[in-house]
């Protein structure tokens, strides 16, 4: 059976990625990992460090066997800080930038997997003392040419990562647009699909959050935000963003979220609607 190997490097991360993954419903993490997706190939998740049963030395040089063995996919997850030399984030005796500089030349292909890694997200908002950088900005710095497949979102829904990783087993083409993120999940307007999109056709604007109507006065960036939310849903189809009465803040897109602050004030309309 072919073995898809998977390093799953987390850097400057709250997590959330990874538990988000962790509570798919769609695809169980445990299928993924344990059963054939198709007849003779499987994922091995060869490095985690959330999920692995070891700690310390051992995991690291887990980490360091397989990186020498360069037959692997490479997921990161969390911002890389850079300033003085990445000293604001280790692993051992690592820096995480130093880590990520030999993962990404010896890896296969590389899927940054929540905001942070693909566009920089909350930790490299201003000021910014550390200063994070997303993982494309450093391969562009140390021009490195590898498959990049960017799944963000603060945090992704699970779909978007496992259903990624899925055509990567079976040898599927993934279309990516500018940004890098697939065009499977990313190719239309939050606004597009959004139930109360019939408010905003009649210019019924709600004022506050108690009210009835388009939540594009009070902050909604769903004009502007690429991501298949309204019709995908989360927590297995429960709810999402607006159907629980709160503004999208676009944490899928690279304005996230610096540009698109303060998250409750309206962001001036320019071309809604316009598809990729």
């Amino acid at each position: 059976m072919e073995n898809i190997k998977v390093v799953w490097f987390q850097s400057g991360t709250c997590t959330g990625c990874t538990i988000s993954v962790l509570n798919s419903s769609s695809l169980k993490i445990k299928n993924l990992l344990l059963d054939e997706i198709v007849p003779g190939k499987a994922v091995s998740l060869v490095f985690q460090s959330t999920i692995m049963a070891e700690s310390g030395e051992k995991v690291i040089e887990v980490l360091k066997e397989e990186n020498l063995k360069k037959d692997f996919f490479l997921v990161v997850e969390g911002v890389i800080p850079t300033k003085d030399g990445g000293i604001y984030g280790k692993i051992g005796e690592k820096t995480f930038l130093e880590i990520l500089y030999d993962l990404m030349e010896n890896c296969k292909g590389i899927i940054c997997i929540g905001s942070c890694s693909c566009f920089g997200g909350i930790p490299a908002s201003l000021p910014n003392p550390t200063g994070c950088k997303p993982v494309k900005e450093i391969m562009e710095e140390r021009k490195i040419e590898k498959l990049l497949i960017n799944i963000p979102g603060c945090p992704p829904h699970p779909d978007w990562f496992l259903g990624t990783i899925t055509k990567i087993i079976i040898g599927a083409e993934i279309k990516l647009d500018e940004l890098n993120r697939p065009l499977d999940f990313y190719s239309r307007l939050i606004h597009e699909n959004c139930p109360r999109r019939p408010y905003f056709d009649k210019g019924a604007f709600a004022k506050s959050f108690s009210e009835e109507g388009c939540l594009y006065l009070v902050g909604c960036k769903g004009p502007f935000t690429y991501a298949d939310c309204p019709i995908r849903e989360w927590n297995g189809g429960t709810n999402w963003c607006i159907k629980n009465n709160s503004p999208c803040f676009g944490c899928t897109e690279p304005e996230f979220i610096d540009k698109n602050s303060p998250l409750f004030k309206r962001k001036e309309i320019e071309k809604i609607g316009e598809q990729k």
